[in-house]
């Protein structure tokens, strides 16, 4: 799956939920069964700063294209995030380094997060995006 489709189908997800707490409840529930990091993986190096709760990133290059792992203290947190990593998730490091996270917008979520979350949101997203042209590159 390309990452626009990828993007539509997050869309498609996420915008029958009208209501900012109905689709925040969603991505809490969401966080709640995604995956996380191991203990051992939750080092200071892959803490994305500028969030209110600690948020862990873990991307990597395997078989040419990025994987990206994410684990947080906060459901709001964790699920956004994992939204996020789903999107970029084995994409290519080019489509990585240009595809801008802007779907969170379209579907009414990052007008509902706090300052610190929106910050945390926007470090998040320029790792990914640097983690790829830095793949690109290389």
């Amino acid at each position: 799956m390309t990452l626009a489709e990828r993007r539509a189908a997050l869309v498609a997800e996420l915008e029958p939920f009208a209501d900012p707490h109905e689709r925040f409840q969603y991505v809490i529930d969401r966080a709640k069964g995604a995956p996380g990091l191991a203990p051992a993986e939750k080092v200071e190096p892959l803490l994305v700063p500028g969030c209110t709760s600690n948020l862990w990133l873990l991307p990597t290059l395997e078989g040419g294209v990025c994987r990206f792992r994410c684990d947080a203290d906060s459901l709001i947190t964790k699920g956004v995030a994992a939204l996020v990593c789903e999107l970029y998730d084995g994409a290519s490091p080019a489509e990585v380094a240009a595809t801008d996270a802007d779907f969170l917008a379209q579907v009414g979520v990052t007008q509902h997060l706090s300052p610190n979350r929106r910050n945390g949101l926007s470090n998040l997203v320029a790792r990914i995006r640097d983690f790829g042209r830095r793949a690109a590159a290389a």
